[in-house]
């Protein structure tokens, strides 16, 4: 078994979070903990499978095989007991361009989108690339007194938001806060979007990076569960979601991703943009790793949480104790860390540069995420825990 332990350098390999950090922060001497992929080896059969394949020395036009497919059925009904069909899924070259295409597909130019900030950045901007009006439904930061921080859907306010709407963009597990929502929760979202006739896009691309004793829940599964149907026959389908190995398996750089599409006509509707666009979905390796990863890496998985779980308590744990002028946000699923940097006083230019100048840390900007990002940050944990520790006593002598 893999030690997720193990430092692996990742200088000089085209890195984004490591090559691309002087563009970024206007200097290569930051430890990166931006960009949402992990430093550690993928599962063995991610890369015995690419081995195998890169071994045959043609790399023609590909094609999707059938099985491929069934690997992702069958993981979406062990995982999470979903029933999908076959004719449901919609492959595409990534989750970013999904949110792009889902919206142009769905949506009248000028339509009203909702979004839920502090949000996945790109979730703000799919709005202006489509011409549509972006609607905002803040999430809300609760303080239970004892600097325990918990967000919750305003849901109040969304149902205000969704007159105005036709298209709801959500993300489950929160990216960046890293709540997984309740059932009770999504039943209450789901009630607003069935009295104004939303659509939905669930981005659910980091529903398997869930820590123990939390359960993360399909929302097109329990709308079908709700409607007392089936979900491999009939029922609700207003609701896509987006789903991939990326996250899970540390391989968003090969960019494939499946669209779960129940609506015939909503599916036709999003292949046709996808057509047009001209954008090729089988690159060879891409679905080499997208099967391998879905059919032989549910024991790394396993491992991986284990692990990003005791990162997250001691990370939690030592700026409780050694860094009281910032507080995590302890997430639910994801390998994000939500820091709430408010006390520091410091507004978001300042803030960027003390933890870059005084700090030395390459972390995402919270007000990047949208409103009630300001005055935060976003800390990647999926690294080595030697490198969390030694950030945060960086973090921790630069406000000493």
């Amino acid at each position: 078994m893999q030690s997720f332990d193990k430092i692996i350098p990742r200088e000089m390999s085209a890195s984004l979070k490591y090559d691309g950090r002087f563009e970024v922060f206007g200097t290569n001497d930051v430890m990166p903990m931006w960009v949402a992929d992990m430093d550690f080896a993928v599962p063995d059969a991610v890369t015995d499978a690419l081995q195998a394949r890169a071994s045959h020395p043609i790399f023609g036009y590909s094609m999707a095989p059938e099985s491929l497919y069934q690997a992702l059925i069958d993981w979406l009904q062990v995982k999470h007991q979903w029933l999908v069909k076959r004719e449901w899924i919609v492959l595409t070259p990534g989750v970013v361009p999904s949110l792009n295409l889902v919206v142009a597909a769905l949506t009248a130019e000028n339509a009203g989108v909702i979004v839920q900030p502090p949000v996945y950045f790109p979730f703000l901007s799919v709005a202006k690339n489509q011409r549509r009006r972006l609607i905002e439904n803040p999430l809300i930061l609760h303080d239970d007194g004892l600097g325990n921080l918990h967000y919750q859907m305003d849901l109040l306010q969304l149902d205000a938001c969704a007159k105005e709407a036709s298209f709801l963009m959500f993300c489950s597990p929160h990216n960046p806060v890293g709540r997984v929502w309740l059932k009770e929760e999504l039943r209450a979202l789901l009630a607003i979007a069935k009295k104004h006739d939303l659509i939905i896009l669930a981005d659910e691309i980091h529903a398997d990076l869930v820590y123990a004793n939390v359960q993360h829940h399909t929302l097109s599964r329990l709308a079908f569960e709700d409607a007392q149907t089936p979900s491999s026959i009939d029922g609700p389908h207003s609701i896509i979601t987006a789903v991939s190995p990326s996250k899970t398996f540390n391989i968003p750089g090969l960019g494939l991703s499946a669209l779960i599409v129940p609506d015939a006509t909503y599916r036709q509707a999003i292949q046709s943009h996808l057509t047009k666009s001209a954008v090729s979905v089988t690159n060879p390796f891409s679905m080499i790793a997208f099967e391998a990863a879905y059919r032989g890496g549910s024991d790394w998985l396993i491992a991986l949480m284990a692990y990003l779980q005791t990162t997250r308590d001691e990370a939690i744990a030592f700026i409780e104790s050694h860094i009281p002028k910032i507080t995590a946000v302890c997430p639910q699923g994801t390998y994000l860390l939500w820091l709430d940097c408010r006390k520091l006083n410091l507004d978001e230019k300042a803030l960027a540069l003390f933890f870059v100048q005084e700090a030395q840390l390459g972390l995402s900007s919270g007000a990047m995420f949208g409103q009630g990002g300001e005055g935060f940050m976003r800390m990647n944990i999926g690294t080595p825990r030697a490198n969390v520790m030694a950030a945060l006593e960086r973090l921790k002598s630069s406000l000493s």
